[in-house]
């Protein structure tokens, strides 16, 4: 190891070692068990809504509420949670399953009835992080960034000053030293789980957005942008796991508050509600980062969709996928500490932050990345985006360049 990298290691395990918002009431309530739930979808016109109004309007004793309980009763299920989402032309009420019937059949059943637009099961997520690297190794490496995307070139250029960015994860500590005043919004929309800070969220904003310069920690990739912290996921025994219910919430509110850019580093399965979601989002000219599942074969949604940036921490993830690092990479996580992190989750986190460099002097609806070989070239991004950055931000022996939009 070279002595560069030995002292970089060594000022973060001295740091490491130096070292609300709450809910609408409907989302308070508990629904554990989400597999045991379906949503329900019901018509409402889609024009309610104006710009910037209309973000978690109340159902208490609407007619759509009124018809959900009905509808409810109907079919045996119980009606525990309700959230309006007039943009897509529906309020999506949450039902509980009893025992005895699978969510799928019950469903099918309820998608029959004509005052209902459709169904869904809620469906599970998971982070895209790898297993972690355990603290206590008294030598960190250095960002890979600052070696492979030449970071601190790139900060002379552009900061993300005045760009949102909008962390659709688990909760992040907006207290730790390195993400102080970082977090200009930090929301929960995690039914029955109180906010928390946690590691996965908190590594995915310290990769975006850690102060720079301050004496401490690592740099962001990003560190004058502002994140939105919306918890839609919640840290269980071995994973970081997400629900559509929460996910949808939170991604909701991203596209209600214009985040240009919007990180989901997780996967799972295809989702109508969050499929029309991020259409709408893109259509906007918001930029949906994701994080690529190599144990799927497209890649896991929402990286799938067309119009999402998907992100590995490999090459070989196939043709248009990005590759970003994501090996190694020393960041935030909860209570003042610092570890290093490893996977896709991370990589797409590091694409979040180029963007909001590209989008920091004004308003680009289609950033282009540039890519050598699948992997982003973030200084030659930069230089096409027109904020000239003479430096090359790619291993040797890349080649030929390929613009995607």
């Amino acid at each position: 190891m070279t002595a560069i990298r030995i002292l970089c290691a060594a000022a973060i395990a001295f740091a490491a070692i130096a070292a609300a918002w709450t809910a609408p009431a409907s989302a308070q309530q508990s629904v554990s068990q989400p597999e045991r739930q379906i949503m329900v979808m019901v018509g409402r016109p889609t024009d309610v809504l104006r710009s910037g109004s209309g973000y978690g309007e109340s159902l208490s004793g609407s007619a759509s509420k009124r018809l959900a309980r009905r509808i409810a009763a109907q079919f045996g299920l119980a009606l525990v949670d309700a959230w309006p989402m007039p943009m897509v032309g529906v309020d999506c009420f949450i039902m509980r399953v009893p025992d005895g019937r699978s969510a799928q059949q019950a469903a099918d059943l309820v998608a029959r009835d004509s005052r209902v637009a459709w169904t869904q099961p809620v469906q599970l997520y998971t982070a895209q992080a790898a297993r972690p690297v355990q603290a206590g190794d008294p030598l960190f490496p250095a960002q890979p960034a600052a070696r492979q995307w030449q970071l601190a070139k790139l900060h002379r250029v552009a900061t993300g000053s005045g760009v949102r960015i909008a962390v659709v994860d688990s909760g992040i500590d907006a207290n730790h030293p390195d993400l102080a005043g970082q977090v200009a919004v930090n929301r929960n929309f995690v039914a029955g789980r109180p906010m928390a800070a946690e590691k996965h969220g908190t590594g995915v904003a310290g990769i975006i957005a850690a102060r720079a310069d301050n004496g401490i920690g690592l740099a962001g990739i990003a560190p004058g942008a502002r994140l939105l912290g919306l918890r839609a996921c919640w840290q269980g025994t071995a994973k970081t796991l997400c629900d559509s219910f929460s996910l949808a919430k939170a991604l909701y509110f991203a596209i209600d508050q214009q985040a240009p850019v919007i990180n989901m580093s997780l996967s799972g399965p295809d989702d109508r509600l969050l499929r029309q979601l991020l259409k709408v989002a893109m259509g906007k000219g918001e930029s949906v980062v994701a994080a690529f599942d190599r144990t799927q074969s497209d890649g896991g949604f929402p990286a799938s969709v067309p119009g999402v940036i998907a992100v590995s921490d490999a090459s070989g993830a196939g043709a248009g996928v990005y590759v970003a690092p994501g090996r190694d990479v020393p960041t935030t996580q909860p209570g003042g500490r610092w570890f290093l992190v490893n996977g896709s989750s991370f990589a797409a986190a590091h694409v979040s932050g180029l963007l909001a460099l590209v989008r920091q002097r004004g308003s680009t609806l289609s950033p282009t990345l540039v890519a050598k070989n699948g992997y982003v070239d973030a200084c030659a991004t930069l230089a096409y985006a027109g904020r000239n950055c003479q430096c090359s931000c790619v291993p040797p022996g890349s080649a030929r360049v390929t613009l995607r939009r």
